[in-house]
C-alpha cells in the first residue's frame, strides 16, 4: 500500500512524500536500487515503512543555506569538520535514511557525529526514533522557523536540548544561527554577512 503525504502543484516549489507500509527490507534496497540513478530522491527505511522523499526549492534553500552557515562557523572557528552531507546512514536490516546534512566534529567516525533535518512539510516516518534506532548523536530539526535540538542520552532515547553537547558547537548562538537562516529564506547574502558580523 503506498500513501502519498503530500501532492504539489509545482514539484520544482514543493516537497513531495510517498509512505509505503508494510514493506520489508528486502523490498526497501529493491526500492534503492530502482532510485539509485535518480538525482533528488531520498529514501528512508523504519519500522517496516519506506519513505520516498523528493525535496522541493524551499526546503533545498534552507538546507544549502544551513550548510553554508556551518561551513563558516567551523572555518572561522578553526574547528576540524568533515561533512557527510545526505551520507546514508543505515542499519542492516533494521534502519535507513538520509540526512538533508550530516557532519563528523573533530575527526571522521563511522556516523555522523551531527545531522540535520528540514522538514517544510509534515509527514513521512517519524524521525526522530529513527535516528535514535541509529545512535546519532545529535539531531537537529529546522521547522517553521525554529532549530530544535535533540541529544541521545546513555538509555537511547534522544532529549531536547537548549544548546549543542558536540565539543566545538557549544558556543554556538543558536539565536544569530536561527535568524540568519530566516533571513536567508529571501536574502542569503544578507544572511551570510549577518552571520559572520555576528561571530566577529
Amino acid at each position: 500500500m503506498v500513501q502519498m503525504l503530500a501532492s504539489p502543484l509545482n514539484s520544482e516549489t514543493t516537497d513531495r512524500h510517498f509512505l509505503y507500509i508494510d514493506r520489508t527490507w528486502a523490498q526497501f534496497q529493491f526500492l534503492q536500487k530502482g532510485y539509485e540513478d535518480t538525482i533528488g530522491v531520498r529514501l528512508s527505511f523504519f519500522e517496516d515503512q519506506v519513505e520516498v522523499f523528493m525535496p522541493g526549492r524551499l526546503h533545498e534553500r534552507f538546507s544549502e543555506l544551513i550548510g553554508s552557515l556551518f561551513t563558516i562557523f567551523f572555518a572561522l572557528k578553526g574547528i576540524a569538520f568533515f561533512p557527510d552531507g545526505s551520507t546514508t546512514q543505515e542499519r542492516d536490516g533494521f534502519a535507513s535514511i538520509q540526512p538533508d546534512k550530516s557532519y563528523c566534529i573533530g575527526s571522521e567516525k563511522a556516523r555522523p557525529d551531527l545531522a540535520i533535518e528540514v522538514v517544510v512539510t509534515s509527514g513521512g516516518i517519524g524521525k526522530l526514533r529513527l535516528y535514535e534506532a541509529l545512535g546519532i548523536p545529535e539531531v537537529w530539526f529546522w521547522e517553521d522557523g525554529t532549530l530544535v535540538l535533540y541529544g541521545l542520552r546513555d538509555e537511547g532515547r534522544d532529549e531536547r536540548l537548549k544548546q549543542s553537547a558536540i565539543e566545538g558547537l557549544r558556543d554556538l548562538d543558536l539565536d544569530l544561527f536561527q535568524r540568519c537562516i530566516m533571513l536567508g529564506e529571501t536574502s542569503p547574502v544578507e544572511a551570510v554577512k549577518m552571520f559572520m558580523a555576528g561571530l566577529g
